[in-house]
């Protein structure tokens, strides 16, 4: 019961594997003991070993692994296999040059399963929050045809197509948001901070104001006066809205249908669901795995509840014989040119090829499509604000002009 209770701390140590070859890492232990009996039983001799201080909340390197982490990962492993250096030097060599803790220990965990005789895929599978089931099928296809190099390589390239479609939707999602925050931000400080001081020089003047300067001032009266309530309203909407997408299958589902509904945004991520879908098939298609198998990854994959449900509808068909055209068309979600493309490539037997070209495009649709979209945003972002502060201004200044045609 009393070891039990022994508090954990992490460790740093250094070592020599059963072939000689000098290691590190980090592990969680009671005490420095302990990890010397549980490197022993991996096989490693201890030479070193320190309590490592904690982390503060805020360090850079203790921010958790992202996509674009593994998008990172995976092309690293991929140069340096495709040059010859063994699997376990290639993971420590890759461990090295990273600089988030928790992703140098968790590339140092994969390279100790390697390095204890797991296949690579086998020990990416014990790491599901950032290897998922379509990794870890396309490093053991890799490993089961002799060509891990050349799978780890594709990987590499559709994880980094991937991430940088991902960030082209963030774009797209984030600019039309900031440009509502820009506007209550400055608008919201014009009425609280500085309407209130021409409306102390308003009271010395002893006359009507306008109706819009009475306006302007019975608006920055409540602004004053309510704020915080209004504040706390806009932060439990988003505090709401997060945890409802992240504990609600169903209401996630909602959301995603609805932003396919909204103009121009709705036009990007339909063209972003097919380039995903398409190069997800393009992907694991080419590694070997088979069709309806391939289709079932590509669903998981495709970031959005009516693209998963179509292409799951397309692998049913497919499954009773069905031609891949025809399930697509079945659907209406994917464009004529795309579904020919696909049916070119399925009738001359180069179907992988197809869909790569078929992702290149509409990746390239996205791409123009939010580059447009940005560049008649800023635009708007400028007469939003000049209608905004303009308006504020305006008010403010009608009761001068009106005084000055008095005095005239």
């Amino acid at each position: 019961m009393a070891q039990a209770q022994k508090k954990m701390a992490s460790f740093a140590w250094q070592g020599k594997d059963k072939n000689g070859n000098s290691c590190k890492g980090k592990i969680k232990a009671a005490s420095p003991s302990e990890v010397k009996t549980q490197l022993r039983k991996q096989g490693i001799v201890p030479k070193r070993i320190n309590r490592e201080l904690s982390i503060p909340l805020f360090d850079k390197k203790a921010r958790s692994i992202k996509p674009v982490d593994i998008a990172f990962f995976s092309r690293q492993m991929a140069t340096m296999m495709k040059s010859g250096v063994p699997l376990v030097q290639a993971l420590e060599i890759t461990s090295d040059g990273v600089e988030k803790d928790q992703l140098k220990e968790m590339i140092m965990a994969i390279r100790n399963d390697v390095n204890g005789g797991l296949d690579l895929s086998a020990a990416l599978a014990k790491h599901p929050l950032h290897f998922d089931d379509l990794y870890c099928t396309l490093v053991h296809a890799g490993e089961q045809s002799g060509s891990l190099e050349q799978m780890l390589d594709r990987i590499a390239t559709y994880k980094e197509k991937v991430e940088a479609l991902k960030a082209k939707i963030k774009k797209a999602m984030t600019y039309p948001a900031a440009v509502v925050a820009v506007g209550i931000v400055v608008a919201a400080l014009l009425l609280i901070k500085v309407v209130p001081q021409f409306e102390v020089t308003f009271s010395a003047f002893g006359a009507d104001l306008p109706a819009f300067t009475r306006f302007v001032i019975n608006l920055s009266e409540y602004a004053q006066k309510w704020w915080f309530i209004g504040l706390g309203i806009v932060v439990a909407i988003i505090y709401a809205f997060n945890r409802a997408k992240r504990t609600s299958q169903k209401f996630r589902d909602s959301v995603d249908r609805f932003v396919l509904k909204i103009p121009i945004i709705g036009g990007i991520l339909h063209n972003a669901a097919i380039a995903r879908f398409s190069r997800t098939l393009e992907t694991t298609f080419a590694a070997g795995v088979p069709l309806v198998d391939a289709l079932e990854s590509s669903a998981g994959a495709s970031g959005n509840v009516v693209y998963r449900e179509a292409i799951l509808q397309i692998r049913n068909s497919v499954s009773t014989g069905q031609s891949l055209k025809d399930a697509i068309i079945v659907t209406g979600l994917f464009p004529n040119m795309a579904s020919q493309m696909i049916a070119i490539g399925e009738e001359a037997g180069s179907l992988e090829q197809m869909l790569s070209k078929v992702a290149d495009y509409y990746e390239g649709l996205v791409d123009d499509a939010v580059d447009n979209m940005s560049a008649l945003i800023e635009p708007l972002i400028i007469s939003v604000l000049g209608v905004l502060v303009g308006g504020l201004v305006i008010a403010m200044y009608l009761p001068i002009f009106q005084l000055g045609n008095v005095v005239g």
